[in-house]
């Protein structure tokens, strides 16, 4: 059964990677309207691939810094419901230990993207443990004690 595509979020962290992803999708689709959210640190290629019709919205974010991926995750919790999170699997097996765990924290449903010779594009499962906490983004919130407690609890261990 094929993945169902609809309020995912795609992080935005090599914009040729995205667009191709995007336009992927797009021409796979039947041209049926982009459910996909992009988010990244490049508004004016994120803007252009919106107007281009290859995603139905986007929002600024600098996944190397806490406080903005808190912000992205307050946004898409007022205006989405994302139902996962795609990630380049370069981007996530290149990464910091902190920059897995701010992936693992944006939502339990998450993929990992790889394009395959031919140009079409696989998906993985990330089996790592998802975090929630504040920087998740698909409205299953904590309250910001039980977040704080959380972390205490496994600095003690």
């Amino acid at each position: 059964m094929p993945l169902k595509l609809d309020n995912f979020l795609l992080v935005d962290s090599n914009k040729e990677f995205s667009r191709e992803y995007a336009e992927y999708l797009k021409k796979h689709s039947g041209n049926k309207e982009s459910q996909l959210i992009a988010a990244g640190d490049n508004t004016r290629h994120l803007l252009k691939m919106m107007f281009d019709n290859l995603i139905k919205d986007y929002c600024y974010c600098d996944f190397a810094n806490e406080i903005s991926v808190s912000e992205l995750s307050s946004y898409l919790n007022e205006h989405h419901k994302v139902s996962g999170v795609l990630i380049s699997n370069v981007d996530y097996e290149l990464a910091s230990k902190d920059q897995q765990f701010i992936f693992n924290s944006l939502h339990p449903v998450r993929y990992l993207l790889e394009q395959t010779q031919d140009g079409a594009f696989t998906y993985k499962k990330i089996t790592d443990t998802a975090n929630v906490n504040h920087l998740t983004c698909n409205g299953a919130l904590p309250a910001v004690g039980e977040d704080i407690e959380a972390s205490l609890c496994k600095l003690d261990t």
